[in-house]
């Protein structure tokens, strides 16, 4: 009776210990397995670095003339549009150089024409010293041939001959005239006509554009940073004033692994976080992988054939773009650390086949 009644207790009781914790511990090997699974399918399909920055365009203001500074418009962190004043320049050396080289031109237009008249009055010369030159022609001919029938004398025809010479060296003297004013604007030779105004008008476009440089404006929208410019600063040409950012069209660099860039492609959706605002998602898209790593680019690259060799999991940048609707208050920065994530869209059943 009393073996009865202990194979009832164990049945009442169940399982035993060692089975119970079989039972647990498979379940946990399970769990693990398929966790497991998850995160290296989700490693294949979601691409994420955390070597990742906000980047965009940055200006370098400057100036292009030498100038004592007039008045700064703009401070730190202001946002302007594009067209806006940044700095205005003291121009009255400009004003008085553009004057200048207005009263030159005029003063080589007045020139020339008169150079124009004295090329007509050569002209004219020439023509009053042919018909000279040909009554003296005329009048030694028929010298001659009275000469010859004996009705004058010797004397009388040396003086033809004479006047012939001195009407062809008059001759001779007015066609040098006319080179020389001809040369003196230009018509002669290869040389322009209107040389002489030609070069005060280039000197006149030039003091004028360099009066248009007093004014520095805005390249583009942006934010105005590092300004290093006040009032009565004297500037030299290429010397920084300040910097202009764009922030319309920012994108993210992220450095990834060479090897997570298998099934990456251009087009991609992308997800990202900032450090900055814990919580926000922000949305973009891959739009280019650079054509080399960042060491190659460096400024010393690796010398791998030297016979110091050793591998390196290499980084290539990945460029982002961020979508216009995801960040319409500009709350990224540039410089900012960024954590993207690339979906590369793969199915389950693509992984596993490892295609």
């Amino acid at each position: 009776m009393e073996t009865g009644v202990e194979e009832t207790t164990d049945a009442k009781k169940g399982l035993s210990k060692k089975q119970r914790g079989g039972i647990i511990l498979l379940i946990i090997l399970v769990c693990a397995a398929a966790f497991g699974v998850e995160k290296w399918v989700t490693s294949k399909t979601h691409i994420e670095t955390d070597n990742a920055f906000i980047e965009s365009h940055i200006h370098s203001i400057s100036s292009r003339i030498p100038a004592m500074v007039k008045r700064v418009t703009v401070v730190d962190n202001q946002f302007v549009h594009k067209g806006d004043l940044l700095v205005e320049l003291d121009a009255s050396d400009y004003q008085a150089r553009v004057k200048t080289a207005s009263a030159s031109l005029e003063m080589a237009r007045n020139e020339t024409s008169g150079d124009y008249a004295q090329v007509e009055s050569a002209r004219a010369s020439i023509g009053l010293a042919k018909a000279k030159l040909d009554q003296a022609n005329l009048d030694l001919a028929r010298g001659e041939a009275l000469y010859a029938k004996e009705v004058i004398a010797k004397e009388q025809l040396d003086r033809l001959f004479t006047a012939r010479k001195i009407a062809q060296m008059q001759l001779k003297e007015a066609q040098e005239a006319e080179h020389h004013a001809q040369a003196v604007i230009g018509l002669s030779g290869t040389g322009s006509k209107d040389a002489r105004v030609a070069q005060k008008q280039g000197e006149l476009e030039t003091a004028s554009l360099s009066l248009s440089y007093v004014r520095i404006v805005a390249p583009s929208d942006g934010y105005i940073t590092k300004k290093s410019v006040e009032a009565g600063n004297y500037v030299q040409p290429g010397q920084s004033l300040m910097a202009l950012v764009t922030l319309d069209d920012a994108w993210v660099t992220a450095n990834y692994k060479e090897s997570q860039l298998t099934d990456v492609k251009p087009g991609q959706k992308v997800e990202f976080t900032v450090d900055t605002y814990p919580g926000s998602i922000f949305k973009g898209s891959v739009e280019s992988i650079m054509a080399g790593t960042g060491a190659a680019f460096s400024m010393l690259p690796p010398e791998n054939a030297t016979g110091n060799y050793v591998k390196v999991i290499q980084r290539i940048p990945v460029r982002i773009a961020i979508d216009k609707g995801s960040d319409p208050k500009h709350l990224l920065r540039i410089g900012m650390s960024v954590v993207p994530t690339i979906l590369t869209e793969k199915t389950f059943s693509e992984v596993i086949k490892g295609r």
